[in-house]
């Protein structure tokens, strides 16, 4: 697809309500009218305080948000969704075409200013679509109407609106929210009460049987490595606030950067691209040890299985990211300690080729999946996941696949979206995944996910 292509389907698209999904391989079909002229104006404000405590409801609740610093936002302007191999390209292309309508009056010029879009990609290329455990694969920007950020000691508002008519009707939330009308406060936030857990598409056993298949493969054939998930379901007496959860997990987990795009929840501590001019940034996480594991984490984590897994991830990201970069710096593995787990970690620093200039969004394109979430070789192991998780149903949806933010000016960032839910009502779904290697055992590979399970059950007060 071209720019001026993507530029006048996506006038065609916005302007029409109209929207059926004519080709689910593209975003274009599916974005929702907006204003035919938008305003975008960012202001300096004094410290907010908590930003999650901002949220003012469960409706478009958005965050990334990590020690206290990062993007909380809510309201519409519009939704642009897309599916299939392309739905990163396409994704940038109706990105850049709106970005090109927005009027911006932008006065703190910070990473995260100006207007932003909240992104959330499926993991897998089929196309766009729902399933019965309600994943399919879907991708989303969410353009917000009110976006509240904090980085580096400096606050900031930014509203997003017609340019003609009256002032955003959302107040200064921000600056003080007793200026607020008694329906514009935050609501409460309460708690779903208690959770009754049931498996999910992919059981105990029927994911230590698919650790057992997937070794077995390994020593009959070509594949290295392969990253098998499992999902388990809570069931609530009242719908759950995505606010809840949000709190709970940036407050349990502040190494970790907590998230919220429609309806998928989560505090994930892998850091898949922060692009900040020419900069681009990452953080690959593979090899876990948990608490109660046989050995110290610095033992078990220096063993052949943990160092083999993560040497396959960083390689992965390395061979991807590569070329769009002059050079590249490594520093890890080192350890990770969080609450539930422990892992090992490598930051890679990359200083982008000037010529190529790619957004967040195109090296997101080109480094997913890595081995860290997918396995190696990459075609192999994405097969080889559609098979063993296909056949009892399981839906990873946007599960393992890119989550976090991005600008008009192709910067962002985006994590990898783990330890996390999917919020539907009264329902949660929520996932775990573990790299399978030839040494893998059964046991200790579903011991594993239940202890990164731990992240959000402890959170959801279960």
């Amino acid at each position: 697809m071209t720019t001026e292509s993507a530029l006048t389907a996506t006038d065609a698209a916005l302007g029409s309500r109209d929207l059926a999904a004519r080709d689910t391989r593209t975003a274009i079909p599916r974005a929702r009218p907006v204003p035919a002229g938008l305003r975008c104006t960012t202001r300096e404000i004094a410290d907010p305080g908590d930003l999650v405590g901002l949220l003012p409801s469960a409706a478009d609740a958005l965050s990334w948000v990590r020690g206290g610093e990062g993007l909380v936002a809510w309201g519409r302007t519009t939704t642009l969704e897309t599916g299939g191999p392309g739905r990163f390209v396409d994704a940038e292309a109706v990105w850049r075409a709106l970005a090109a309508r927005i009027e911006v009056d932008d006065e703190v010029g910070l990473p995260g200013t100006g207007p932003v879009a909240f992104a959330s990609f499926a993991f897998g290329d089929g196309p766009l679509g729902r399933t019965r455990t309600g994943g399919g694969e879907r991708s989303v920007l969410v353009v917000p109407r009110v976006v509240v950020g904090r980085r580096g000691g400096r606050c900031w508002i930014t509203e997003l609106g017609p340019v003609a008519g009256h002032p955003a009707p959302w107040g200064d939330v921000a600056g003080d929210p007793a200026r607020l009308g008694p329906d514009e406060r935050p609501a409460p936030v309460r708690r779903p009460g208690p959770a009754h857990w049931a498996a999910g598409a992919m059981s105990a056993a029927a994911y230590r049987d698919a650790v057992a298949e997937a070794v077995t493969r390994m020593a009959d054939g070509p594949l290295d490595k392969v990253v098998l998930a499992r999902d388990v379901v809570a069931r609530f007496g009242r719908p759950v606030d995505p606010r809840f959860l949000i709190r709970a997990l940036a407050a349990g987990n502040p190494r970790c950067w907590t998230y919220s795009v429609d309806g998928l929840v989560g505090a994930t501590p892998e850091l898949l691209l922060r692009r900040s001019g020419a900069v681009v940034e990452s953080r690959v996480l593979a090899g876990t040890t948990w608490p109660g594991a046989e050995g110290a984490d610095d033992q078990v984590l220096s063993a052949g299985k943990y160092r083999e897994e993560h040497r396959f991830a960083v390689e992965s990201l390395c061979r991807t990211l590569g070329p769009s970069c002059t050079r590249m710096e490594l520093d890890g593995p080192h350890l990770l300690r969080l609450p539930t787990v422990t892992h090992l970690a490598t930051d890679v620093r990359g200083h982008l080729d000037p010529l190529q200039d790619p957004s967040v969004l195109a090296l997101a394109g080109a480094v997913h999946p890595t081995a860290a979430v997918g396995g190696t070789p990459p075609a192999l192991a994405a097969a080889t996941i559609a098979e063993l998780e296909g056949r009892v149903g399981l839906q990873r949806g946007r599960y393992a696949g890119p989550v976090g933010w991005v600008d008009v000016h192709g910067d962002g960032e985006l994590g990898i979206a783990l330890r996390c839910a999917r919020l539907s009502g009264r329902t949660a779904r929520l996932f775990a995944g573990c790299g399978v290697v030839a040494d893998s055992d059964p046991d200790l590979e579903l011991a594993e996910t239940a202890a990164k399970l731990r992240a959000v059950t402890e959170a959801l007060g279960s």
